[in-house]
């Protein structure tokens, strides 16, 4: 086996595994056991068969190493981009607002978001603000934040990720 063919294979089964990998923690957070091992299980297999190879050869070369690091670097950047688009998720978003009013939550609502409001005051500065709850589908999540921008700037925006969600408004 020559050393381009070697250095090719095992930096894209680094970025196979490592994808793997990375789509199979988003999984197995979001509560998906079956889904999660199902995923480990293939990880692991190409893991173990690349990594064998590479640490097995007569080959004596530095681009080994690299090829493996570079794979397993490209798979990280490459699951997360593939999480982020193929799982979808819900997040919760929280916002806590001094000048959003009545009529721009309305806005919010009109715009398919379901908003629930809770009054606040701060003690320390003894200003009277806003938070909103607001639970949406992750894909939702620039288009949300776009919208709270041009009605408030300066507005608090906290993200979370939400594991299950019963009953409500979910856009």
């Amino acid at each position: 086996m020559t050393l381009t063919f070697l250095c090719i294979k095992i930096f894209f089964a680094r970025i196979l595994d490592v994808s793997l990998g990375t789509i199979r923690t988003i999984v197995m957070v979001k509560g998906k056991t079956w889904v999660s091992g199902i995923i480990a299980f293939f990880e692991v297999f190409i893991w173990f068969y690349i990594a064998r190879e590479a640490l097995n050869t007569t080959i004596d070369s530095l681009w080994i190493g690299i090829s493996y690091a570079g794979g397993y670097a490209s798979g990280t950047i490459i699951g997360t981009f593939l999480s982020n688009h193929l799982i979808n998720g819900i997040v919760g978003v929280q916002v806590i607002s001094k000048s959003i009013t009545k009529k721009e939550i309305e806005l919010i609502r009109n715009h398919g978001y379901g908003v629930s409001v809770m009054d606040l005051k701060d003690d320390y500065e003894g200003i009277k603000k806003q938070m909103l709850y607001i639970q949406i589908n992750n894909k939702s999540l620039k288009k949300l934040t776009k919208l709270i921008r041009s009605l408030d700037e300066s507005a608090f925006i906290i993200v979370n990720d939400t594991k299950l969600i019963q009953n409500g408004y979910l856009k």
